[in-house]
């Protein structure tokens, strides 16, 4: 029998995760890096950027910080040596062909018509498929280009897209004609633009400007941070905010995530007993968010800068949106070096800079503007695929979640899985247990339900994220709130015991992490 092939898309994280497992399984993937070195878009940060997680919490079950790294947030240079010393560690180089951007790929060898009349995910179920016409499934043909702009192609029997979410395709605002960029005397870039810059160039683009941030999530805060440092109060960094998110500077946001926690949250696909449970105590986890949102309020000057959320710390810990804040951020405030300013309706460009909620006579005048207004990850995502059938598969509707079983595979779209795209609030423990239980899905350890099984288990999840998700970002896929129940799912397919912890108290009260996952096989008590 051919050796199947395995083709990763990406290598950042989840790319190195999946290509170490696939690796250990006996595959010999091949990895397409469109940069020239691994770390995906760590290696388009923010000078002053750090994980937003302590490092323990984000870290390989298989490989610890080395030692000399101390501290509890670290810093974006020292996760990518970090991530570069995994690399080596595990010998993984030699599967990734850097400068090597994919740019399309198209499913081949089986028909529409005949994917329509599948019960089971590729025709069986298994990883690689099965169709009528032949017992190997079909295949992935692979456009790539290298770094002299040649076109190349290449065949595999499954795909695992690692290319994320935050990167890529940046979203801009659309203005009416006469108010946008167009009409502005200064400099307009996206925050996508600001972070691939070294930082010598970040620095001079700023140095001595004024400039305006559009903006609320970690791009602009760490942006607006990095200005104030370079420029003080004399030419004071403008943040401009429509929705304002909980923000931490301690690991207090991580306290409560352990499984009595999610004893007090509705979850996909529960049981009658645990439904009960959840709803018998929701006035505990209502408790619970008030009092981290007073904490903050206490420890962070919010209500007088008119800077608290109108969301629930739960909520928005259910969508991914907490932020972790730069050290003496507010001390920055305090001395006019960040000045923070919302719109509630909209914002206008003129030639001096912008007018908010249509107040001509204050313009904020600036030199540059900067949109950390996010990124079209639907979109990067959605035009990876050649088939317009697959694009629409893919793209799901507007009021529901992108629809992945286990947040990784289509039940329409056959070898292939997606590791990147849904969130939780420590991405690299998601993606490894993600990889972890792929390798033994690629190994035939467990075969999928069926498709219509699937499909449901999907609008279970998609009831969930809508009910806790703050803001309506439903779509970001947000695991955080429930991430121990989702990796029990996943353990119980691979056929392990979900429960990691040794003692009852110690399976209820205390925080999971990677090193409850070390081991993972089928059959593991």
């Amino acid at each position: 029998m051919m050796e199947k092939r395995v083709a990763i898309i990406g290598a950042g994280i989840s790319g190195l995760l999946a290509c170490k497992h696939a690796a250990s399984n006996g595959y010999n993937p091949i990895v397409f890096e469109a940069q020239d070195k691994v770390g995906g878009l760590w290696n388009q940060t923010n000078e002053t950027t750090r994980l937003q997680n302590v490092k323990e919490t984000f870290q390989f079950s298989d490989f610890a910080w080395p030692p000399y790294v101390e501290d509890v947030f670290p810093h974006n240079k020292q996760l990518l040596e970090y991530l570069q010393s995994y690399a080596d560690k595990f010998e993984l180089l030699r599967y990734i062909r850097f400068n090597s951007e994919v740019v399309s790929i198209e499913y081949v060898g089986v028909s529409d018509d005949e994917m329509l009349t599948w019960d089971l995910w590729g025709g069986g179920g298994g990883a690689f498929g099965s169709s009528a016409a032949s017992n190997d499934g079909g295949k992935w043909n692979l456009k790539v280009f290298d770094t002299q702009n040649q076109t190349i192609k290449y065949e595999a029997e499954f795909v695992v897209v690692c290319i994320g979410r935050f990167s890529g395709l940046a979203n801009i605002p659309e203005f009416p004609p006469e108010s946008g960029p167009e009409i502005f005397s200064g400099k307009v870039l996206h925050s996508m633009e600001y972070s691939a810059m070294d930082n010598a160039s970040a620095a001079e683009l700023i140095k001595g400007k004024q400039v305006a941030i559009i903006g609320s999530g970690k791009s602009a805060i760490d942006i607006a941070f990095e200005c104030a440092n370079a420029n003080g109060n004399k030419n004071p960094c403008t943040v401009i905010q429509r929705t304002t998110h909980w923000m931490y500077t301690s690991s207090i946001a991580y306290l409560g995530f352990n499984r009595f926690s999610e004893l007090m949250v509705h979850k996909p696909g529960e049981v009658l007993f645990s439904s009960m449970l959840a709803t018998s105590l929701s006035p505990l986890r209502w408790a619970v968010s008030k009092m981290i949102e007073s904490y903050l309020k206490y420890k962070l000057p919010l209500k007088k800068y008119d800077m608290i959320p109108k969301q629930s710390f739960f909520q928005e810990a259910s969508s991914c949106q907490i932020l972790f804040l730069p050290e003496k951020f507010y001390d920055k405030v305090e001395d006019k070096s960040i000045i923070l300013k919302k719109s509630n309706k909209f914002i206008s460009f003129c030639k001096e800079g912008l007018i908010i909620d249509g107040d001509e006579n204050n313009p904020v005048k600036v030199d540059i503007v900067i949109f950390a207004t996010g990124y079209k990850g639907e979109e990067k995502l959605k035009n990876l695929f050649s088939s317009p059938t697959f694009q629409t598969y893919i793209e799901g509707s507007p009021s529901s979640t992108i629809p992945l079983y286990r947040q990784m595979v289509h039940p329409r779209i056959p070898q292939l899985a997606i590791i990147g795209y849904s969130e939780s609030l420590a991405n690299l423990y998601t993606f490894e247990m993600r990889c972890k239980w792929l390798s033994f899905f690629l190994d035939g350890a467990f075969n999928l339900p069926s498709i219509k099984e699937m499909e449901k288990d999907i609008q279970e999840w998609d009831k969930y994220m809508k009910k806790y998700s703050g803001n309506g970002k439903f779509r970001r896929a947000c695991i955080g709130g429930v991430h121990i129940y989702y990796n029990d799912q996943l353990c119980r397919d691979i056929g392990c015991n979900p429960r990691r912890k040794k003692g009852f108290f110690a399976e209820l009260f205390q925080p999971y992490g990677p090193a409850d996952y070390v081991g993972l096989a089928p059959g593991q008590v």
